[in-house]
């Protein structure tokens, strides 16, 4: 059904204007169940514009990647909870003590103030980094031994998933199960440029391999008619769901 399918569709606002991300979301709502906003966004505009996402009937994934001290993290991760956030991330190199304290953080104050606890995720290996990158910061093993030693990390560490490559998802699935959740950027349907992303796949591949939701940008807002284009990526993957 398109609503399952919907709810597997987050758009990238990566823009830099409120009034920008809110002409998108207004835009693309009826055809996007989640709104990333990411750095550049949320520092120009703060809290605000994750309220006026909600506002509109849209759930935010909030991309931050937090990676700090184990305290740090987790008191971050509770201020994301209060912003009514659907899902977070952290960076996994962050370690297995700065995971499970924020997951024990986060649990404790969504108990207490009786609220759905946000997904929590860990990005593994951004989807533009190759070998090439790694071994630039003294990281010699391969990228895909890397994904799956930092996904079940991120699984001990009582995380919900991971944020990596599409290229990758089968692997993570393998290693971690069917329950833990793959968000997969690096995804571009066949109408779209590659751009700057390395590590891709089409919408229906990741689906297949094991994603369990799509970040996708560039490939909706450069199009023509963006509101179509998101239509057609939700189409391929209610396909690939068996929809």
């Amino acid at each position: 059904m398109k609503e399952h399918a919907k709810q597997r569709l987050i758009f990238a606002l990566d823009v830099d204007q409120f009034a920008e991300a809110e002409k998108w979301v207004s835009r693309l709502q009826e055809n996007v169940g989640l709104f990333k906003i990411g750095k550049q966004l949320f520092t120009k505009c703060g809290p605000a514009v994750v309220q006026m996402v909600q506002e509109r009937g849209g759930q935010v994934f909030l991309d931050l990647k937090y990676h700090d001290i184990p305290n740090t993290v987790a008191k971050a991760a509770v201020e994301a909870c209060k912003l009514g956030v659907k899902m977070f991330n952290v960076h996994a190199l962050g370690g297995l003590d700065m995971m499970r304290q924020t997951v024990a953080e986060v649990d404790a104050y969504c108990t207490a103030a009786e609220i759905e606890r946000p997904t929590l995720l860990a990005v593994t290996i951004l989807t533009s980094s190759t070998e090439e990158t790694l071994r630039g910061v003294g990281i010699d093993r391969p990228v895909t031994e890397m994904v799956t030693t930092l996904a079940r990390l991120t699984k001990d560490a009582g995380f919900d998933g991971v944020v990596a490559s599409p290229k990758e998802a089968e692997l993570i699935r393998a290693a971690c199960g069917e329950d833990f959740q793959i968000v997969t950027p690096g995804v571009r349907p066949s109408f779209a440029a590659m751009d700057d992303q390395k590590r891709v796949t089409t919408p229906a591949e990741a689906i297949a391999a094991g994603a369990t939701a799509l970040v996708i940008g560039r490939p909706i807002s450069a199009a023509a008619d963006p509101l179509a284009a998101a239509g057609k990526i939700l189409a391929e993957i209610e396909t690939a769901l068996g929809n």
